[in-house]
Parts: C-alpha cells; structure tokens; sequence
C-alpha cells in the first residue's frame, strides 16, 4: 500500500512537472515539421573535401550513458529530458558494432585498432592484426596496421592526440603503437621474452614510430623516465617515480627528434601551457603525471594537465555515475567548443565510443526526476528503494545483514557513491551492445545504418583524400594544409 501511495504522488508530480506548451497537441506537431523540414535538407549531401578530421571518442559512452548525459546537462541549466547535447544536434548517426575478433564484449585495445587503424583484432592488442595473439610478442612481426593519424601524416596533415588518460592508454595508443599487449606502456612493464624479442614499449614508440605528431596532450608521464627518476611535481612520491628499465628520457628523446630549426615545448602544468606563445611552437608535449584525472579537476587554474577541451574519460569513474555522467557533459562542451570554431563545409566531426558499459537507469522516475536520484518506488521484493542509475555488475554489489544495502541510509548523492550492482565483481565491465555513431560535415552521410566497427576511419580518410581510397579525389581541389585533430577521449576510460 505504501509503495503504491509513494507512485500515485510520483505521478501527480510528474504531471505537473509537464510545460504548458507541450499540453497542446499542436507543439508536437510543428515540432515534428520542423525536424521532417531539417530532414529533407540533407537530400543535399555535403559532398566536399574534409579538411580537418576530428574524432570525438567518449570511452565507455554507451548509449544508455549518452541519454543520461542529456539529462544531466538539462538539469544542470535549468532544463531537462528535453535538452540536446551537442552531439545531438549532428546530422548523421549510426550504430557500430564492437565485438573484437575472439570477443563478444570488446576492450579498449581491439576496438581502438578498429576505429582508428580500420581493422578488427583480439582483445588486448594494439595496431595489430588478428593473426596476433595476446601477450605472444613473436607473432607481432608482419601484423603490423596502420592508423589515420599515419594516413594522415603520410598526405602531408598535422595530427595530434589529445586525451585525458595516459598517452599510452590503449584507448589512444592504437594511433601509433604496434603491441601484443595494451599494457606494456614502459620496459618495465613487459616480460623478459617480450623485451629478448625484440618488442618495444607503447612509451617508446610514441617517440619513435610516428616522431612528428605535431600535439600530444595527456597523462602517465612516469612511463617516460627512468626507473626511480623522481617525478618533478611530486618527488617524495615512491609511486610516482620512473618505470623505465632501459635508462631513457623519453622527453628528451622526443625533443632530440625533432627537426632542426623547429620548436619543441614540453610542459607537465597547466599553467606551462597557458604561457605558451603557440604561434611560435611547432611541436607540444604535455604530460601530467596523473593516468586519469577526474572531471572536477579539469577546470582548475594551475590544475595538472589535462586541462578543459580535451576530451573526459567517461569510462575511468564506471561505478561512480555521477563523475562518469560529468566527464560526459564535459566531452559535449568539447564537441561545441570545436563546433564553433570549424565549419561544417570543411570540418568532418565524427562523435562515438569504443564500447559501452552495464550503466543503465529505469524505475518509472517522473520527469524532471534528479538524474542521480532515487526512483518513485520501492521494490515490490525487499520493500527498500533504489537509485534510477544502476550497473549490471561491479563494487557497488553491497549485503548489509543479509539484506540488500538500504540506499536511503547512504549519500547517493555524493560524487563518489558507487551505484548498486546486480552481481559482485571488484570491477565493472564492459558491455556488448552497439555504441552510437554522430558525425556532421563533408561525407557524414557516408556514417549511417549498421556499420562494423572498423567502417569509421575507412569513411573519413574517404572524406579527406587520405589513405588508399583516393580515387575520387581532384588533386587540384584539395587544400594543401588540412589539419587532422583526432581528439581521443580515452576518457572513459579504460579498462
């Protein structure tokens, strides 16, 4: 009785949460004309040349994580279910399928090999063909793929990598590394066999393998240095020290690479960057020690890097709903800040996700229902309420004298509150379903449907007269200087 009295009041609030406006049958109609009038304009296809690419990469944005977002930025100003991320308002979407070539739930290393080098691998590998299998660095040799960001380096572009993981997360690493393991990021972290091998690190090779990338922007500056070199922003910090068991400075190996007469900056703080003269850097590194830094840190002055624009980590905070839904809202302001400072007669943004996670919310809540809140309703079984967002597995599993957690009894509104979980498992996995496509600009069409993962990078490099499909291009009407910005928002992080 008192569950049913509890839904009855949630459903009067819900109808007077209701605008005025959208009483009249008429509002939904002009609405839909207005979407079937935009609709009908796309007959024009924009079929230019891109000259800059940007890719968009939300780690771990499911679509389940995407709708929540949109809510959530709607609450935060003043509005709600009605309100559009950016991503939204881009022409063109389609679905990807992320399975990797022995999994049907994916990881970051085999989908990032497919949306970046266009080609499905095995989990856990990295810029790598099929024929590789995990950890076996001797069936490396020959299996070697290509990414876009070569593609592009290749026609002449500046690229860059911009991320708020590690550098050498597996998330962006598949644009330059070559590896049998996504989680060899230093020397140090690799067997003995790997290293007789002849393998090299994912540090390393983003030194060696692709020495001119023009911006490269993230975490995990600790895999470039020796082992026990202390870290320069927290030097009494064990932990922080160098991995390296080869002996190198990576930093300055990667400054030591570059052309004679060219400007190589490298800054670790926030505020380094800022004082930057960038018309007079060619090259920038920026690594801040941090392997993921969470969302409300990206907004602070003097704040390590990563600094706000680049891309969150909606996947590093799984189980912490809250954090991962603001890495998302902070993705979005990404996306519009681009936005506006590109157009879309030139500019191919290309929006999506490496895989998605058991993030999911439900429980009937009314409209306007806080995102983090609790549903209208206790269950019908153990009489006890629960929060809308829940995951399908993970920590948030509690037993609390044989019962479920009582969640009224806990600050589930607090930004580390780890969302209840169906099974118990010390970490949250990923998840198995589709992830959205969004892309806006010259050849978005080209993104619609049902597309195999590794169909992305295939479709832009077409756009962009890249690669090996140049067949439709004119020569003479290419830009001579297109700008490839692949931001990687291995925010999300990894896992």
């Amino acid at each position: 009785m008192k569950a049913l009295l509890v839904l009855l009041l949630a459903q009067l609030c819900s109808a007077s949460l209701v605008p005025e406006r959208e009483k009249d049958p008429e509002y939904w109609r002009r609405q839909a004309q207005e979407t079937l009038r935009n609709a009908l304009q796309l007959q024009r296809l924009n079929q230019n040349v891109a000259k800059n690419l940007i890719l968009f990469l939300g780690d771990g944005m499911g679509v389940s994580t995407v709708t929540a977002a949109r809510i959530l930025k709607g609450q935060l100003h003043g509005q709600g279910e009605e309100s559009l991320l950016e991503m939204d308002k881009f022409p063109f979407v389609a679905l990807a399928k992320t399975y990797n070539t022995n999994a049907q739930v994916p990881d970051s290393a085999g989908t990032a090999t497919a949306y970046l080098c266009g080609v499905k691998a095995n989990e856990g590998t990295l810029g790598v063909s099929a024929g590789v299998t995990r950890d076996r660095c001797n069936t490396t040799k020959g299996q070697e793929v290509t990414s876009i960001l070569r593609w592009a380096k290749e026609a002449g572009k500046a690229v860059g990598i911009v991320t708020t993981t590690r550098v050498t997360h597996a998330t962006p690493s598949a644009a330059y590394a070559h590896s049998a393991n996504r989680d060899w990021y230093s020397d140090g972290e690799m067997p003995p066999d790997a290293l007789e091998g002849g393998c090299k690190d994912i540090a390393r090779q983003l030194v060696e393998n692709i020495p001119e990338i023009e911006v490269i922007l993230g975490g995990g500056r600790k895999y470039m240095y020796p082992k026990n070199v202390s870290d320069v922003e927290y030097p009494h910090e064990e932990k922080q020290r160098g991995t390296r068991l080869d002996g190198r400075n990576l930093v300055q190996a990667w400054q030591e690479a570059k052309p004679r007469g060219k400007v190589a900056e490298y800054v670790w703080h926030r505020r380094g960057l800022l004082a930057l003269n960038l018309t007079r850097v060619d090259f920038l590194l920026g690594e801040s020690l941090h392997p993921r830094v969470p969302w409300h840190q990206l907004g602070a002055l003097g704040g390590p890097l990563p600094c706000p624009g680049m891309v969150g980590q909606l996947q590093w905070p799984v189980i912490f709903p809250r954090q991962a839904l603001h890495e998302a809202v902070e993705l979005d302001r990404a996306i519009g800040l681009a936005t506006r400072l590109t157009s879309t007669q030139d500019t191919l943004s290309v929006v999506t996700a490496d895989h998605s996670h058991v993030f999911t919310f439900g429980g009937y809540t009314p409209r306007g229902n806080p995102i983090f809140g609790l549903a209208p309703m206790q269950s019908d079984v153990d009489r006890k309420p629960f929060t809308s967002i829940l995951y399908g597995n993970g920590p948030g599993y509690k037993i609390v004298a044989g019962e479920r957690e009582n969640v009224s009894a806990v600050d589930f509104a607090h930004a580390n509150y780890q969302a209840q979980s169906a099974v118990p498992l010390r970490q949250e996995t990923h998840g198995g379903e589709d992830v959205a496509v969004f892309a806006r600009g010259p050849m978005a069409h080209l993104l619609h449907g049902v597309h195999e993962q590794n169909y992305i990078p295939h479709a832009m490099a077409y756009a962009a007269c890249i690669g090996s499909n140049r067949g439709h291009c004119n020569t003479a009407a290419r830009p001579a200087t297109p700008l490839l910005l692949p931001f990687l928002g291995l925010l999300l992080l990894l896992c």
